[in-house]
């Protein structure tokens, strides 16, 4: 799987894809990563403008479609591509939209807007360029084709920075290796949000103690399964 993110923060993908189990996956080969500078494709070669003011007025900046739709071009194009747009008015992005794009796609472009948001025209360059069927309703519903809006959650953040996080480290582990073995998924090893405790058995803390919950302790394979099925978010 290949992960391309457009952002004028390229610093803060890399360093997050440095460290921990997506470094590692990288070195496996198993993950590429590539944050493209939006300012490297700007026309203006002396200051690296990317943003200007909004038409109609109104405070705050927004990335423009020029430097945008000249990335988009130059990035590597690999065969089941799908580009992503971040906004707080996308489609929720969930567990199983990210289970389904890392079997679906081998390379997931990501625009990260900054400021006020991005030129809405870029909407229409990515039908041109991107969409097998440039007659499909995009406009209406912003899920057509390989061509997707998404929201990582009910909140307006600074960037898109974060967002393009969220969705790399969600898809990328389900990819087969990434996490050593199939059953290190959290939602296949126990189930999404089963408490997990590990020891001491007894945690004393200020004068109280805390305890694991006796059914863990049991050795009682059936009744723990059960009693884990209960605390399982569905």
């Amino acid at each position: 799987m290949r992960f391309d993110t457009i952002t004028i923060f390229p610093q803060m993908i890399d360093a997050y894809m440095n460290e921990s189990i997506i470094k590692r996956a990288r070195e496996k080969k198993l993950i590429e990563s590539y944050a493209h500078n939006l300012r490297d494709f700007s026309a203006d070669k002396k200051h690296k403008k990317v943003d200007d003011r909004p038409y109609g007025g109104g405070a705050g900046m927004v990335l423009g479609v020029e430097a945008l739709s000249r990335a988009l071009v130059k990035i590597p194009k690999k065969k089941r591509q799908l580009v992503v747009l971040f906004s707080a008015a996308g489609r929720q992005f969930d567990a199983a939209i990210a289970a389904r794009w890392a079997k679906k796609y081998d390379q997931i472009v990501m625009i990260a807007g900054r400021y006020e948001g991005v030129d809405e025209r870029i909407v229409k360059v990515l039908q041109a360029t991107c969409l097998p069927d440039r007659q499909a309703n995009y406009l209406r519903t912003r899920q057509a084709g390989n061509l997707q809006t998404v929201s990582i959650g009910p909140y307006v953040l600074t960037g898109g920075e974060l967002p393009a996080l969220v969705v790399i480290d969600a898809v990328a582990r389900h990819i087969p290796g990434v996490l050593g073995s199939h059953e290190s998924l959290e939602e296949k090893r126990h189930g999404i949000g089963v408490p997990v405790y590990t020891r001491p058995e007894v945690f004393t803390w200020r004068g109280r103690q805390y305890r694991v919950p006796k059914i863990l302790l049991s050795g009682d394979q059936k009744k723990i399964a059960e009693w884990r099925a209960k605390r399982k978010i569905k």
